[in-house]
Parts: structure tokens; C-alpha cells; sequence
């Protein structure tokens, strides 16, 4: 476990994340009190029945079955901002 002060991860953010990313929990730190933690986030795999929808999901969405409330005209939206440039 690495003890490190808000100042100092300031700008060691991308190292940190990436160490954390492989496993190391990283301690923030604020006049040598412990004040946050960066870790990995553990995600749960997937049931087989939960793996199953997705596939059958990415296979509809091939055949050009949409799911519903999914609208092709506003798919892409996310990528610009409100002046129509990209985000």
C-alpha cells in the first residue's frame, strides 16, 4: 500500500491510477491523515445466462434489430458538443 499527499498525486494522478489499475491500493493523504484510497474497481463476471443475453443481444443488433428506446438518429450524439464540433 502507497502513502502519498494530495499535492504530491496531483501530479503523479496517471501513475497512481495506473498502479491501482494493476492492483496496488494508493492512500491519499492531507497533513498525514489518511483522507481517500484509489483502488482497483472489481467488477463481478458475468452469469452464463447474463453472458447469453449479451450475445444475443449483439446478434440482434447485427441483424438489424434495435433494442428498445435505442434511436439511430441520435447514436452519435455523445461525440460533439453543442456548437457541432467534436467534443
Amino acid at each position: 500500500m502507497t502513502h502519498i499527499s494530495v499535492s504530491d498525486a496531483k501530479a503523479q494522478l496517471t501513475d497512481l491510477v495506473r498502479r491501482a489499475e494493476g492492483g496496488e491500493d494508493v492512500v491519499l493523504t492531507r497533513h498525514g491523515r489518511e483522507v481517500a484510497r484509489i483502488t482497483t474497481l472489481k467488477r463481478r463476471p458475468l452469469t452464463p445466462e447474463e453472458r447469453m443475453a449479451v450475445i444475443r443481444e449483439a446478434q440482434d443488433a447485427a441483424k438489424g434489430k434495435l433494442p428498445p428506446g435505442f434511436d439511430p438518429a441520435r447514436s452519435q450524439d455523445f461525440l460533439y458538443g453543442d456548437d457541432g464540433l467534436p467534443g
